[in-house]
């Protein structure tokens, strides 16, 4: 098949240009650009080869030379737009730092709606990747717990903004393609929801409900929910 690979390998360890043949028309930049660009405007499903080759001016078989697999394609847009994270001095405040990079994944996962398909320990370690993780871990340095702890730390608050805007985008998107407006759909279903528990058959999720009666903020639901994950790392006394 063309572009398979005949054994595993790593994007980043194949040089860009090998030979000495001529110049290559593209970098890798390019090629994650154009990528993104077609994932941000189309989605991820239109990505392909043959679509990204169009993007450039090239062809098909051309952009093989540069990126084997679709695979690495896929890695290569990870990357790219996980250099969009600004990589700041850690204040000496590891929740605060924690917090402002989960505020800040969740605001770049909703610039590129198809970021949480792609969500993967398998793209887990590219250039911009490790700067994260290098970040992360010094901005975890004032707290006192293993170095395996403060990944497991990382990976979970990872794992809870991925499904936080998972969750927030399916709505979206979910919204923009009734054929009548959200609230005429949010109506209907909380008047079934209402006919149900008036029934009795459900008294403590009714209750649960009264309570929590009132317009969500998700900004506030999603710093509550983060906030939680780096209770449970807090050092017990």
């Amino acid at each position: 098949m063309a572009g398979r690979a005949a054994e595993p390998h790593v994007i980043w360890a194949r040089p860009e240009r090998t030979g000495r043949g001529p110049k290559p028309a593209y970098t890798r930049t390019d090629i994650a650009d154009a990528a993104v660009r077609v994932a941000d405007a189309e989605g991820l499903d239109a990505v392909s080869m043959r679509r990204v080759a169009a993007e450039l001016g090239c062809g098909t078989m051309s952009l093989y030379n540069y990126v084997p697999r679709k695979e690495d394609l896929y890695e290569l847009m990870m990357d790219a737009v996980g250099g969009e994270h600004e990589l700041w001095e850690p204040s000496g405040d590891w929740r605060a730092d924690m917090l402002l990079m989960a505020h800040q994944t969740r605001a770049l996962m909703h610039r590129h709606p198809w970021l949480p398909r792609l969500i993967s320990g398998h793209y887990g370690f590219s250039p911009n990747a490790l700067r994260y993780l290098e970040h992360c871990l010094r901005s975890l340095e004032p707290l006192e717990a293993s170095a395996g702890t403060k990944l497991e730390l990382i990976a979970m608050v990872n794992g809870v903004v991925t499904t936080a805007v998972a969750n927030e985008l399916s709505t979206a998107e979910r919204a923009r393609t009734l054929p009548w407006s959200a609230e005429q759909e949010q109506a209907v279903r909380m008047a079934y929801l209402g006919g149900q528990l008036a029934t009795g058959a459900y008294p403590r999720l009714a209750a649960a409900l009264t309570q929590a009666a009132g317009q969500v903020d998700l900004d506030e639901v999603f710093q509550r929910v983060v906030e939680r994950v780096l209770d449970a790392f807090e050092p017990k006394p």
